[in-house]
């Protein structure tokens, strides 16, 4: 049950959030709500794998 809801939300965020990665964000130049989304994105991610 836990697993599929993080997948869910790992599905989402892949659509509605957007890829810092991506972009060549500097984490040193990010802002507080960039690295909230950054540790979101992070920490949905780790509960969704194996």
């Amino acid at each position: 049950m836990k697993k599929s809801v993080f997948k869910a939300l790992a599905k989402f965020n892949k659509k509605f959030l957007p890829s810092y990665s991506k972009q060549e964000l500097d984490l040193q130049k990010a802002s507080k709500a960039q690295m909230a989304v950054i540790g979101w994105r992070l920490w949905v991610t780790k509960n969704s794998l194996d």
